[in-house]
């Protein structure tokens, strides 16, 4: 039997695993951390609620194979989500920006969507060139939108400005002149698993063919044997970073216990729009199926994004300047690795990739197939 070795247990190195393990390769699975699953792992606190303990993974897609491949391993519990972000006043707003919030926001009569569409229309300034961030958001909603909800949100979360950052960074986040105040409103299947993602990975990994071992950093020495590795470890770090290091932010999760009965939000998860060190703030109690003990108790998480470097070199978002200067990084470190023939790097990390977890299940479900049928036509 072939062996395969599969560095990370999150969700690209699930995917391969249980993919080769299916076609009779024997695989072994290793991950530095103590769980399964990666920034997607969650558990059950003191105060008897699920956590995901690198912030809220909230699954949404329009892929429809992604979810019948999730669904062999979890029942999923529909979930439409909703974000507020908190004003100066202390008033919550939808977000993405809506009707409701143009309206709360400049204190003016929308009557309907076409009024809200002019309104912003009437903020928005014509630019000729678009170069980066603040250039996408001022000719799309004007400066007073863009300094309220990106520019202290961009700065805390990626310590740049909007003029340094990517404008794809800001394109995927929409504004609506409607009443929609979903935050995925596009996306056809939306759903947490039921009984967690702890869970689900414990049964994608449970297959006669795989083997895991968590505690256990990847050695080179590793490559000696496996038909092929499949590698989700941050691409430059293989490489001892000779290049240089490829940036990430990171986040400090605080999590606290109160005794409160009602919601101090109207939403499960708060944005803050201030230059303070907090990005947002989850109360899990308002998710569903996250309460298995009712203790009186509610668990509540802030983030307080920063550099990977200040957090034992976690490694959460690949960072997307305007100028491209680190994906040109990347690439160099990716050519080299295109000279290995028995080794892929897969993942945000190994791919240096800002990935949604439908996104990295569909890449891997990909490439764990051309593999396979590579291997069929090589044979």
């Amino acid at each position: 039997m072939k062996r395969i070795l599969v560095v990370g247990a999150g969700f690209a190195g699930a995917v391969y695993a249980r993919t080769l393990a299916e076609h009779g390769y024997a695989v072994r699975v290793i991950d530095r951390r103590s769980h399964l699953g990666g920034n997607a792992y969650d558990e059950v606190g003191g105060d008897g609620i699920r956590v995901h303990h690198y912030g809220p993974h909230l699954f949404h897609t329009n892929n429809t194979a992604v979810v019948e491949w999730l669904r062999r391993f979890a029942l999923l519990t529909p979930y439409q989500h909703r974000v507020t972000a908190l004003l100066a006043n202390g008033t919550h707003v939808p977000l993405p920006v809506n009707r409701t919030t143009l309206g709360t926001v400049f204190d003016v009569e929308l009557p309907d969507q076409d009024a809200a569409r002019l309104f912003l229309q009437s903020q928005a300034e014509k630019l000729d060139c678009i170069q980066n961030a603040r250039d996408y958001l001022h000719a799309n909603i004007g400066r007073r939108l863009t300094d309220l909800f990106f520019r202290p949100y961009t700065r805390k979360m990626w310590k740049l400005d909007l003029e340094d950052i990517d404008a794809a960074v800001v394109q995927r986040i929409p504004v609506r002149t409607d009443d929609e105040d979903r935050y995925f409103p596009e996306d056809r299947y939306q759903f947490l698993p039921a009984d967690g993602y702890a869970a689900m990975f414990e049964r994608i990994f449970s297959h006669p063919n795989i083997t895991v071992e968590l505690g256990t950093d990847f050695r080179h020495e590793m490559l000696d044997g496996p038909a092929h590795c499949f590698n989700s470890m941050p691409i430059d770090d293989f490489f001892g970073s000779d290049l240089g290091p490829l940036p990430y932010r990171s986040i400090r999760f605080h999590h606290q216990s109160c005794v409160a009965e009602k919601a101090q939000s109207p939403t499960p998860v708060v944005n803050f729009t201030d230059f303070g060190p907090f990005t947002r703030r989850t109360d899990w109690s308002q998710l569903p199926g996250q309460v298995l003990r009712h203790t009186g108790r509610r668990t509540i998480t802030t983030e307080e994004p920063c550099d990977d470097r200040d957090n034992d070199m976690e490694r959460y978002y690949p960072v997307k300047t305007s100028d491209g200067r680190f994906q040109k990084l990347y690439e160099r470190y990716r050519e080299r690795a295109q000279l290995m023939p028995n080794l892929t790097f897969i993942g945000r990390c190994g791919t240096y990739q800002y990935l949604d977890m439908h996104q990295v299940i569909n890449q891997s479900l990909s490439g764990a197939r051309r593999w396979l049928t590579g291997r069929a036509q090589a044979a």
